[in-house]
């Protein structure tokens, strides 16, 4: 007898938890998911942010067809002048502050977080780091060593040397960057510590403590970027502009991407001494960069970020219950809090159960995530929305 698609994924498919969501995916388009027994679930989650313009979209597919008609991989990346590499990595820094005006294309938001330390130990010529407790850059050894949770580190120990870690919004932990710091690595808005939003001024705090000793400024915006807090990136809320900026997930319109950016002058110090200092084949394939044009030309030439900030204001304004005791975040990017872990997962499972995708946090078990695709509607943020209140009743 013929196994079954979920047999083969339990025997064959190494899994990342011990009870995967394991629904049996048929097709996807716009803010829904549709499983092999017809079911449609709601996207509240994006594929983990990552699903900017929703399921199915016309442009992205378009812009990926058109592409593989003409070319998919053809050289190790930096070699070749290949089109949608150079349209994407201008369209990024057209729309950066001007001293982030180069761009290394990556697979994905973790190598881009390698790239961008390896870069500020380059540029400074130090090599300790400082990065955030409970924050998550990636899973690679590097990117893992500057996420600072040792339930999730202490496995795969020893990692990268010379990390020092700081709390978050907390201004007495500046004194730790000093003369010996190449970079400090934070992410803009925490997002598996709770969606914790930087306040006082923290982040231009950080930059002017890096600029008095020398450090570089590196901030992750895998999470935060390409429209998701009504803004392009998240920095932009805050006054401050990074030495190095990370951007991945949502870039890629649902393919796999990263970046890491920084002035030309930065960048030009991977190029010698040695060469190659920082090399990856697959980074930057034309087709992928297609689809991170066509996402971010549409997120950057319509209303979509305003829009996101009317969305999140009618999430806001619709989730109100007794049971919830404060919604985290910014925009798009919205975590649920509840009392305890064990009644968000049962939230999140009865959602589930009727249609709708939540997803949890990585380190904040008492969070709900809510991360739809920019372009939900008003009504589809209704329909979640009163799914969960009714779960909430239920529970």
């Amino acid at each position: 007898m013929m196994e079954s698609n979920q047999e083969l994924f339990f025997k064959h498919q190494a899994q990342t938890t011990p009870h995967p969501l394991a629904i049996e995916i048929s097709y996807a388009k716009g803010s829904y998911i549709y499983d092999i027994n017809h079911k449609k679930h709601l996207d509240f989650v994006a594929g983990v942010s990552a699903n900017t313009l929703g399921h199915n979209n016309q442009k992205v597919n378009e812009a990926v067809k058109n592409q593989v008609d003409k070319y998919m991989h053809v050289m190790v990346y930096g070699e070749f002048i290949q089109q949608p590499q150079v349209e994407l990595a201008t369209l990024l820094a057209k729309n950066l502050p001007e001293s982030l005006n180069c761009v290394y294309l990556t697979n994905s938001g973790t190598e881009a977080t390698e790239g961008s330390l390896k870069l500020a130990k380059r540029v400074t010529g130090r090599s300790e780091i400082i990065a955030a407790n409970l924050a998550y850059h990636g899973n690679t050894q590097g990117s893992m060593s500057v996420c600072g949770t040792e339930k999730q580190n202490r496995a795969f120990r020893p990692l990268v040397p010379g990390i020092k870690f700081i709390e978050f919004n907390n201004v007495a932990d500046l004194d730790k960057i000093t003369k010996k710091t190449a970079g400090v690595i934070l992410e803009t808005i925490q997002g598996g510590a709770g969606f914790i939003e930087p306040v006082n001024n923290y982040l231009s705090k950080v930059k002017q403590r890096c600029e008095e000793v020398g450090a570089l400024l590196i901030l992750d915006e895998i999470q935060t970027g390409v429209g998701r807090t009504g803004k392009l990136y998240g920095f932009q809320h805050y006054g401050v502009t990074p030495d190095i900026f990370v951007t991945g997930k949502g870039l890629g319109g649902g393919m796999p991407i990263g970046a890491f950016i920084s002035s030309h002058e930065n960048m030009s110090l991977l190029k010698e001494h040695p060469k190659l200092g920082h090399i990856t084949t697959f980074g930057g394939h034309p087709v992928i960069a297609a689809a991170g044009v066509a996402t971010l030309k549409e997120v950057t030439e319509t209303d979509l970020m305003k829009q996101v900030l009317i969305k999140e204001q009618l999430i806001r304004k619709l989730l109100i219950h007794p049971k919830i005791k404060e919604i985290r975040g910014v925009g798009l990017m919205l975590a649920v809090m509840v009392d305890n872990a064990d009644f968000a997962s049962k939230i999140i499972l009865r959602c589930l159960d009727k249609g709708l995708i939540l997803f949890w946090l990585l380190f904040d078990g008492t969070a709900i995530r809510i991360t739809p695709p920019l372009t939900i509607s008003e009504q589809e943020i209704i329909e979640g929305c009163n799914i969960i209140l009714d779960s909430l009743d239920q529970i």
